[in-house]
Protein backbone atom coordinates (compact mmCIF):
# COMPACT_ATOMS: atom_id res chain seq x y z
CA UNK A 1 0.00 0.00 0.00
CA UNK A 2 1.47 3.67 -1.19
CA UNK A 3 1.63 6.29 1.58
CA UNK A 4 -0.15 9.18 2.09
CA UNK A 5 1.93 11.84 0.46
CA UNK A 6 1.05 15.47 1.56
CA UNK A 7 1.92 17.52 -1.41
CA UNK A 8 0.57 15.44 -4.14
CA UNK A 9 -1.24 17.22 -5.55
CA UNK A 10 1.00 20.77 -4.93
CA UNK A 11 0.37 23.93 -5.49
CA UNK A 12 4.30 25.43 -6.88
CA UNK A 13 5.26 27.65 -9.97
CA UNK A 14 8.56 28.10 -11.37
CA UNK A 15 9.70 30.99 -14.10
CA UNK A 16 7.64 33.26 -15.05
CA UNK A 17 4.52 31.71 -13.33
CA UNK A 18 6.15 32.25 -10.57
CA UNK A 19 7.01 35.77 -10.65
CA UNK A 20 3.58 36.46 -12.11
CA UNK A 21 2.02 34.73 -8.74
CA UNK A 22 4.34 37.08 -6.46
CA UNK A 23 2.70 40.10 -8.18
CA UNK A 24 -0.92 38.92 -8.21
CA UNK A 25 -1.04 37.20 -4.99
CA UNK A 26 0.84 39.35 -2.68
CA UNK A 27 -0.75 42.44 -4.31
CA UNK A 28 -3.34 41.98 -2.25
CA UNK A 29 -3.72 44.73 0.89
CA UNK A 30 -4.81 42.51 3.21
CA UNK A 31 -1.76 40.46 3.00
CA UNK A 32 0.87 41.24 5.57
CA UNK A 33 4.22 39.01 4.90
CA UNK A 34 6.99 37.56 6.83
CA UNK A 35 10.11 37.35 4.61
CA UNK A 36 12.98 35.15 5.58
CA UNK A 37 15.97 35.01 3.56
CA UNK A 38 19.55 34.86 3.63
CA UNK A 39 21.65 38.10 3.16
CA UNK A 40 25.02 36.56 2.47
CA UNK A 41 27.50 37.20 -0.89
CA UNK A 42 25.65 35.24 -2.88
CA UNK A 43 24.09 37.65 -5.60
CA UNK A 44 20.69 35.52 -5.31
CA UNK A 45 20.23 37.19 -1.84
CA UNK A 46 18.14 40.12 -3.46
CA UNK A 47 15.73 38.75 -5.82
CA UNK A 48 13.08 37.98 -4.28
CA UNK A 49 13.52 40.27 -2.00
CA UNK A 50 12.80 42.46 -4.90
CA UNK A 51 10.31 40.41 -6.23
CA UNK A 52 8.17 40.77 -3.00
CA UNK A 53 8.84 44.87 -2.16
CA UNK A 54 7.43 45.20 -5.80
CA UNK A 55 4.54 43.17 -4.84
CA UNK A 56 3.82 43.67 -1.24
CA UNK A 57 5.92 46.82 -0.13
CA UNK A 58 5.43 48.29 3.05
CA UNK A 59 3.51 45.39 4.36
CA UNK A 60 6.47 43.05 3.96
CA UNK A 61 8.67 42.62 7.56
CA UNK A 62 11.82 40.99 6.37
CA UNK A 63 14.28 39.23 8.43
CA UNK A 64 17.09 38.96 6.66
CA UNK A 65 19.25 36.03 8.31
CA UNK A 66 23.91 37.03 8.10
CA UNK A 67 25.23 33.46 8.55
CA UNK A 68 28.57 34.60 9.98
CA UNK A 69 31.85 31.63 10.06
CA UNK A 70 35.29 32.20 11.19
CA UNK A 71 37.62 34.50 10.09
CA UNK A 72 35.73 35.57 6.93
CA UNK A 73 37.22 36.40 3.61
CA UNK A 74 36.93 40.69 3.18
CA UNK A 75 35.49 40.58 -0.55
CA UNK A 76 32.79 37.67 0.93
CA UNK A 77 32.03 39.83 3.85
CA UNK A 78 31.91 43.26 1.82
CA UNK A 79 29.39 41.56 -0.96
CA UNK A 80 27.02 40.31 2.32
CA UNK A 81 26.77 43.31 3.58
CA UNK A 82 26.59 45.41 0.32
CA UNK A 83 23.65 42.76 -0.54
CA UNK A 84 21.71 42.88 3.20
CA UNK A 85 21.92 46.69 3.12
CA UNK A 86 19.92 46.65 -0.33
CA UNK A 87 17.59 44.27 1.29
CA UNK A 88 16.71 46.49 3.93
CA UNK A 89 16.17 49.28 1.58
CA UNK A 90 13.98 47.20 -0.45
CA UNK A 91 12.22 46.39 2.64
CA UNK A 92 11.98 49.44 5.35
CA UNK A 93 10.77 46.86 7.89
CA UNK A 94 13.51 44.90 7.52
CA UNK A 95 16.29 43.77 10.14
CA UNK A 96 19.34 41.76 9.45
CA UNK A 97 19.50 38.77 12.11
CA UNK A 98 22.92 37.79 12.58
CA UNK A 99 23.41 34.24 13.65
CA UNK A 100 26.87 31.90 14.46
CA UNK A 101 27.28 28.78 12.25
CA UNK A 102 29.84 27.32 14.48
CA UNK A 103 29.89 27.86 17.71
CA UNK A 104 34.22 27.99 19.55
CA UNK A 105 34.64 24.82 19.95
CA UNK A 106 33.91 24.03 16.43
CA UNK A 107 30.22 22.53 16.41
CA UNK A 108 27.85 23.09 13.64
CA UNK A 109 25.02 25.10 16.04
CA UNK A 110 23.70 27.41 12.50
CA UNK A 111 20.23 25.92 12.44
CA UNK A 112 19.49 26.17 16.31
CA UNK A 113 20.75 29.84 16.49
CA UNK A 114 18.85 30.30 13.30
CA UNK A 115 15.40 28.50 15.09
CA UNK A 116 15.89 30.90 18.63
CA UNK A 117 16.45 33.97 16.29
CA UNK A 118 13.56 33.64 14.24
CA UNK A 119 11.27 33.31 17.23
CA UNK A 120 11.27 36.98 17.72
CA UNK A 121 8.44 37.78 14.95
CA UNK A 122 4.99 36.62 15.97
CA UNK A 123 3.89 34.62 13.48
CA UNK A 124 -0.10 35.76 14.49
CA UNK A 125 1.20 38.81 12.62
CA UNK A 126 1.20 37.68 9.57
CA UNK A 127 -1.01 35.83 6.61
CA UNK A 128 1.70 34.73 5.38
CA UNK A 129 5.38 33.60 5.63
CA UNK A 130 7.72 33.21 2.76
CA UNK A 131 11.16 31.09 3.37
CA UNK A 132 13.91 31.84 0.09
CA UNK A 133 16.08 29.39 0.16
CA UNK A 134 18.54 31.14 -2.03
CA UNK A 135 21.37 32.61 -0.03
CA UNK A 136 20.59 29.86 2.87
CA UNK A 137 22.99 27.11 3.62
CA UNK A 138 20.88 23.54 4.24
CA UNK A 139 22.37 23.63 7.37
CA UNK A 140 20.12 26.64 8.26
CA UNK A 141 16.93 26.52 5.55
CA UNK A 142 16.32 23.23 6.58
CA UNK A 143 15.72 24.04 10.11
CA UNK A 144 13.85 27.16 9.64
CA UNK A 145 11.78 25.88 6.96
CA UNK A 146 10.62 22.44 9.75
CA UNK A 147 10.28 25.60 12.69
CA UNK A 148 7.55 27.18 10.73
CA UNK A 149 5.40 24.07 9.29
CA UNK A 150 5.78 22.67 12.58
CA UNK A 151 4.52 26.11 14.45
CA UNK A 152 1.72 26.40 11.97
CA UNK A 153 0.55 23.00 11.42
CA UNK A 154 -2.43 23.38 13.48
CA UNK A 155 -3.97 26.86 12.21
CA UNK A 156 -5.79 28.16 9.44
CA UNK A 157 -3.03 31.01 8.31
CA UNK A 158 -0.28 32.25 8.04
CA UNK A 159 -0.10 30.61 4.95
CA UNK A 160 4.16 29.26 4.27
CA UNK A 161 5.58 29.45 0.88
CA UNK A 162 8.98 28.25 -0.32
CA UNK A 163 10.86 30.76 -3.14
CA UNK A 164 14.19 29.83 -4.40
CA UNK A 165 16.34 31.20 -7.26
CA UNK A 166 17.59 28.36 -8.79
CA UNK A 167 21.17 29.29 -11.17
CA UNK A 168 23.32 26.38 -11.81
CA UNK A 169 26.54 28.82 -13.42
CA UNK A 170 26.37 30.69 -9.68
CA UNK A 171 26.63 27.49 -8.15
CA UNK A 172 29.52 26.48 -10.00
CA UNK A 173 31.61 29.45 -9.55
CA UNK A 174 30.91 28.13 -5.05
CA UNK A 175 32.98 25.89 -3.89
CA UNK A 176 31.91 25.43 -0.38
CA UNK A 177 35.62 24.52 2.10
CA UNK A 178 33.90 21.97 4.34
CA UNK A 179 34.13 21.63 8.00
CA UNK A 180 35.50 18.62 9.62
CA UNK A 181 32.10 17.79 11.16
CA UNK A 182 29.93 15.36 9.78
CA UNK A 183 26.47 14.96 11.18
CA UNK A 184 22.56 14.78 10.55
CA UNK A 185 20.98 18.84 9.82
CA UNK A 186 19.55 20.07 13.51
CA UNK A 187 16.37 18.57 13.25
CA UNK A 188 16.38 15.77 10.65
CA UNK A 189 18.27 13.50 12.94
CA UNK A 190 15.08 10.92 11.45
CA UNK A 191 15.95 8.05 14.06
CA UNK A 192 19.44 7.76 12.49
CA UNK A 193 21.67 6.48 14.98
CA UNK A 194 19.20 4.73 17.35
CA UNK A 195 19.57 1.35 18.65
CA UNK A 196 15.93 0.62 18.03
CA UNK A 197 16.90 1.42 14.01
CA UNK A 198 20.10 -0.68 14.23
CA UNK A 199 18.90 -3.78 12.13
CA UNK A 200 17.17 -1.24 9.39
CA UNK A 201 18.53 -1.37 5.65
CA UNK A 202 20.54 2.20 5.14
CA UNK A 203 19.65 3.53 1.72
CA UNK A 204 21.86 6.88 1.04
CA UNK A 205 20.53 9.13 -1.56
CA UNK A 206 23.23 11.52 -2.44
CA UNK A 207 22.91 14.54 -4.61
CA UNK A 208 25.70 14.42 -6.95
CA UNK A 209 27.41 17.91 -8.18
CA UNK A 210 30.95 18.41 -9.62
CA UNK A 211 33.70 18.81 -7.43
CA UNK A 212 32.17 17.22 -4.24
CA UNK A 213 33.94 14.27 -4.06
CA UNK A 214 36.25 14.46 -0.29
CA UNK A 215 32.34 16.08 1.33
CA UNK A 216 30.75 13.01 -0.18
CA UNK A 217 33.17 10.38 0.99
CA UNK A 218 33.76 11.77 4.43
CA UNK A 219 29.23 11.71 4.26
CA UNK A 220 29.42 7.96 3.02
CA UNK A 221 32.03 7.02 5.72
CA UNK A 222 29.64 8.57 8.47
CA UNK A 223 26.08 6.79 6.74
CA UNK A 224 28.10 3.66 6.59
CA UNK A 225 24.90 2.37 4.17
CA UNK A 226 24.17 -0.85 3.02
CA UNK A 227 23.07 0.67 -0.38
CA UNK A 228 23.69 3.75 -3.11
CA UNK A 229 21.64 5.68 -5.34
CA UNK A 230 23.10 8.47 -6.64
CA UNK A 231 20.68 11.38 -7.76
CA UNK A 232 21.82 13.10 -10.99
CA UNK A 233 19.84 16.06 -12.52
CA UNK A 234 18.02 15.19 -15.95
CA UNK A 235 16.54 16.90 -17.42
CA UNK A 236 19.24 19.64 -16.59
CA UNK A 237 20.11 23.61 -17.88
CA UNK A 238 22.96 21.70 -19.36
CA UNK A 239 21.82 18.64 -21.45
CA UNK A 240 24.68 16.33 -20.88
CA UNK A 241 25.26 17.22 -17.06
CA UNK A 242 24.00 14.01 -16.04
CA UNK A 243 26.51 12.20 -18.34
CA UNK A 244 29.85 14.51 -17.18
CA UNK A 245 28.60 13.63 -13.45
CA UNK A 246 29.00 9.57 -14.26
CA UNK A 247 32.07 10.03 -15.60
CA UNK A 248 33.47 12.41 -12.77
CA UNK A 249 32.11 10.21 -10.69
CA UNK A 250 32.98 6.87 -12.41
CA UNK A 251 35.16 5.52 -9.53
CA UNK A 252 33.27 6.25 -6.86
CA UNK A 253 29.92 4.39 -8.73
CA UNK A 254 31.67 1.46 -9.87
CA UNK A 255 34.29 0.51 -7.42
CA UNK A 256 33.58 2.54 -4.02
CA UNK A 257 30.01 2.56 -3.91
CA UNK A 258 29.14 -0.36 -5.73
CA UNK A 259 26.26 1.28 -8.00
CA UNK A 260 24.27 -0.98 -9.87
CA UNK A 261 23.13 1.26 -12.98
CA UNK A 262 19.55 0.94 -12.34
CA UNK A 263 19.95 2.29 -9.00
CA UNK A 264 21.01 5.58 -10.37
CA UNK A 265 17.92 8.33 -9.69
CA UNK A 266 17.20 11.04 -12.09
CA UNK A 267 15.48 14.49 -11.10
CA UNK A 268 14.14 17.28 -13.09
CA UNK A 269 17.22 19.64 -12.08
CA UNK A 270 14.07 22.54 -11.64
CA UNK A 271 11.21 20.53 -10.47
CA UNK A 272 11.10 20.17 -6.75
CA UNK A 273 8.08 17.87 -6.82
CA UNK A 274 9.99 15.27 -9.11
CA UNK A 275 12.53 14.17 -6.83
CA UNK A 276 10.15 14.16 -3.83
CA UNK A 277 7.38 12.15 -5.24
CA UNK A 278 10.69 9.86 -6.46
CA UNK A 279 11.73 9.52 -3.52
CA UNK A 280 8.66 8.68 -1.58
CA UNK A 281 7.83 5.66 -3.97
CA UNK A 282 11.59 4.03 -3.42
CA UNK A 283 10.22 5.12 0.50
CA UNK A 284 7.23 2.78 -0.14
CA UNK A 285 8.58 -0.01 -1.93
CA UNK A 286 11.75 -0.73 0.69
CA UNK A 287 9.06 -0.89 3.80
CA UNK A 288 6.95 -3.58 1.97
CA UNK A 289 10.44 -5.60 1.08
CA UNK A 290 11.89 -4.76 4.21
CA UNK A 291 9.09 -4.28 7.00
CA UNK A 292 10.23 -8.23 7.94
CA UNK A 293 14.05 -7.91 8.58
CA UNK A 294 14.19 -4.38 10.56
CA UNK A 295 13.01 -2.01 8.10
CA UNK A 296 14.21 0.40 5.71
CA UNK A 297 15.86 3.79 6.20
CA UNK A 298 16.49 6.37 3.60
CA UNK A 299 19.03 9.36 4.48
CA UNK A 300 19.47 11.85 2.19
CA UNK A 301 22.66 14.49 1.43
CA UNK A 302 21.03 17.29 -0.35
CA UNK A 303 24.31 18.90 -1.94
CA UNK A 304 23.16 19.49 -4.91
CA UNK A 305 21.01 21.87 -7.39
CA UNK A 306 19.13 24.26 -4.75
CA UNK A 307 15.40 23.58 -6.73
CA UNK A 308 17.03 19.31 -6.01
CA UNK A 309 17.41 20.89 -2.12
CA UNK A 310 13.63 21.98 -1.68
CA UNK A 311 12.30 18.08 -3.11
CA UNK A 312 14.95 16.78 -0.71
CA UNK A 313 13.37 19.25 2.17
CA UNK A 314 9.78 18.30 1.42
CA UNK A 315 10.25 14.29 1.46
CA UNK A 316 12.08 14.47 4.75
CA UNK A 317 9.92 16.15 5.81
CA UNK A 318 7.08 14.36 4.89
CA UNK A 319 8.80 10.95 6.27
CA UNK A 320 11.23 12.26 8.79
CA UNK A 321 13.74 10.67 6.43
CA UNK A 322 17.70 11.59 8.14
CA UNK A 323 19.60 14.72 6.54
CA UNK A 324 23.48 13.73 6.57
CA UNK A 325 25.32 16.56 5.66
CA UNK A 326 28.81 18.65 6.56
CA UNK A 327 28.40 22.67 7.15
CA UNK A 328 30.74 24.65 5.35
CA UNK A 329 33.44 26.57 7.21
CA UNK A 330 34.46 29.00 4.36
CA UNK A 331 34.22 29.01 0.38
CA UNK A 332 36.05 29.93 -2.50
CA UNK A 333 34.48 31.96 -5.32
CA UNK A 334 35.13 32.60 -9.08
CA UNK A 335 34.38 36.11 -8.41
CA UNK A 336 34.63 36.29 -12.54
CA UNK A 337 32.38 33.84 -12.95
CA UNK A 338 29.61 34.86 -10.44
CA UNK A 339 29.50 38.63 -11.51
CA UNK A 340 28.71 37.57 -15.51
CA UNK A 341 24.56 37.84 -15.91
CA UNK A 342 23.23 34.36 -16.16
CA UNK A 343 19.44 35.66 -16.72
CA UNK A 344 18.65 33.20 -19.17
CA UNK A 345 20.42 29.84 -16.56
CA UNK A 346 17.89 31.69 -13.89
CA UNK A 347 14.57 30.96 -12.83
CA UNK A 348 12.66 31.73 -9.94
CA UNK A 349 10.69 28.20 -7.86
CA UNK A 350 7.80 28.93 -5.91
CA UNK A 351 6.55 26.03 -3.73
CA UNK A 352 3.03 27.14 -1.65
CA UNK A 353 4.12 24.69 1.62
CA UNK A 354 0.55 24.67 3.66
CA UNK A 355 -2.27 27.27 4.16
CA UNK A 356 -5.15 28.15 2.49
CA UNK A 357 -4.16 26.63 -0.69
CA UNK A 358 -4.97 22.91 0.72
CA UNK A 359 -8.03 23.84 3.11
CA UNK A 360 -11.19 22.21 1.69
Amino acid sequence: MIGARRWDPCVSHKGAEATGFIADFFRDASRKILLVAGAGFDPRSTSACAAMAVAAGPRTTGAFIREQRPDPQPELLRRAEANSATMRSLVAAGTEVCIDVFAADGAVIGGRAATLAIQKFPLSDFTDVVVDLSALSVGVAYPLVRYFFQRLAAKAAPNLHILVTDEPTTDGAITAIASDRVGTVHGFQGGFGLDKNAKGVKLWLPQLVSGKRSILDRIRSYVDPHEVCPILPFPAIHPRLADELIEHYGEELENTWEVDSRNVLYADQRNPLDLYRTVLRIDDARKRIFETVGGSMVILSPIGSKALAVGALMAAMERDFPVAYVEAIDYRVDFNLMDQRHDEGRELIHVWLMGEAYQP
